[in-house]
C-alpha cells in the first residue's frame, strides 16, 4: 500500500511539475492551467488515493461507471466530477444529477435536456462544446462553424447551464506543427466567442501525449489519464 501511494505521489507530481515547465517556457501563469484526471475505467481506490495527493477534479467517460465512483466517494466532499465522454440523451438526467461539468455538448437537443433536468437546488452544470476540431468522421463534435451559433443560443435561453468554453481533440499522430494548429483553431473561438458578448474562460484541450503542445496554444485545462493512473485495465 505504501508503494502504491508513493507512485501516485510521484505521478502526479511529474504532471504537475511538466505542467509548471511548460507554462514557464510559454510566459504562463501554472494557476491558470487546471488539471483534470481522467479516472475512466480506474477503480475509486485510485481516485481517493489522486484526492490524497490533493487532486480534486476527475473526469469519467462512462455515466455509468462516473454514476458509481460518485456514489462510492461521497464522503470526499469537494471533489468535483466532470463528464468527458459521449452523452446520449438517455443519459443526461444522471449526468444532470451527479456531475458538475460536461465537456461533451454536441447538440441544442442535448444542452436543452440537460438545462431542463438540472436540480434547482444545485448551482447551473458547467459545460463546453465539443468541438471537432479534426473533421474526422469517426469523432464527435460540431464542426467548427457551427460552434458560435451553439454558443450564443445556449448563453441566452439555457439558465440552468453555465457557457464556460470548448473542448476538443486534435488528429492522433500528425506531429506538432500540424496538431498545434488545430489546437489554435480551437483557442480562437474564445476571442470570436467574446467579441459576441459571450464570456468564456475554458480551453479544455491537451491529454498526456500533446498537453504541452495545449498549453502553449493557450489550454486552461489538460485532461490526463495514463501519466497519473498508468495503464488502464480492459474496458
Amino acid at each position: 500500500m505504501q508503494n502504491a501511494s508513493k507512485m501516485t505521489e510521484n505521478r502526479i507530481e511529474l504532471v504537475r511539475r511538466r505542467i509548471k515547465d511548460t507554462c514557464g517556457a510559454t510566459n504562463r501563469d501554472p494557476a491558470t492551467v487546471k488539471l483534470l484526471a481522467v479516472s475512466k475505467l480506474h477503480p475509486g481506490s485510485a481516485v481517493r488515493a489522486l484526492y490524497a495527493q490533493g487532486q480534486r477534479a476527475f473526469g469519467e467517460n462512462y455515466v455509468q461507471e462516473g454514476i458509481d465512483k460518485v456514489a462510492e466517494l461521497t464522503d470526499l466532499a469537494d471533489i468535483e466530477w466532470h463528464m468527458i465522454g459521449p452523452l446520449q440523451s438517455n443519459k443526461t438526467r444522471d449526468v444532470a444529477e451527479n456531475f458538475a461539468w460536461v465537456h461533451t455538448v454536441d447538440r441544442e437537443k442535448i444542452a436543452q435536456r440537460l438545462n431542463d433536468q438540472r436540480p434547482a437546488d444545485l448551482p447551473p452544470l458547467n459545460v463546453c462544446l465539443q468541438i471537432n476540431v479534426s473533421g474526422e468522421a469517426s469523432k464527435s463534435g460540431i464542426a467548427l462553424a457551427e460552434a458560435l451559433p451553439l454558443a450564443q443560443q445556449i448563453a441566452a435561453s439555457m439558465p440552468r447551464l453555465k457557457l464556460r468554453g470548448f473542448m476538443g481533440m486534435p488528429e492522433p499522430g500528425i506531429g506538432e506543427p500540424a496538431t498545434r494548429a488545430q489546437f489554435q483553431a480551437l483557442a480562437a473561438l474564445i476571442p470570436a466567442a467574446q467579441n459576441r458578448g459571450i464570456a468564456l474562460d475554458t480551453l479544455s484541450m491537451g491529454m498526456s501525449d500533446d498537453m504541452d503542445w495545449a498549453i502553449a496554444e493557450g489550454s486552461t485545462m489538460v485532461r490526463v489519464g495514463t501519466a497519473l493512473f498508468g495503464a488502464r485495465r480492459a474496458a
